[in-house]
């Protein structure tokens, strides 16, 4: 078989214009040179404040009976390790643990579908309590964060 011509690729290389182009205006012949930033300046970081008694270390009346909000990957976990959700809480904490399920989690595992028919049983528990949704969308992890934030 007769080998193919070989052409150039169009803009293989990014070509560079020289400082001497005169395309170029005066202001922009100077290479311009990057800021190095300041090892000991204090950076900005802009973050939401929330009250401390959503931290454990800090809220004092915080104690049993535990109020769980439990997500989808909680559920699949738990199945995957084969824990039962609610004694498995109980173990880890050392007190007695409710669970709530909002509308959104249960929701979201009925529209992964077919395989994830065993952790739609596991939820039809009754001693997982149901928590209903009054927000716009269906997403479930805006859903828990809306409530876990929302101000009692």
């Amino acid at each position: 078989m007769p080998k193919g011509k070989k052409t150039r690729k169009f803009a293989v290389m990014k070509r560079m214009i020289s400082l001497n182009d005169p395309r170029l205006k005066p202001e922009d012949r100077k290479p311009k040179k990057e800021k190095i930033p300041d090892p000991h300046e204090a950076k900005l970081v802009e973050a939401p404040q929330y009250s401390s008694a959503l931290f454990f270390e800090y809220n004092t009346q915080l104690g049993p009976p535990y109020r769980i909000l439990i997500d989808t990957n909680f559920i699949n976990f738990a199945i995957k390790n084969k824990v039962d959700l609610v004694k498995g809480m109980m173990d880890c904490l050392y007190a007695k643990c409710i669970p709530y399920l909002t509308e959104c989690v249960q929701g979201e595992l009925e529209r992964m579908g077919e395989r994830y028919r065993l952790a739609l049983k596991v939820i039809k528990d009754t001693r997982i309590e149901r928590l209903p949704c009054m927000h716009k969308g269906i997403y479930a992890d805006d859903c828990l964060v809306q409530r876990v934030t929302q101000v009692n």
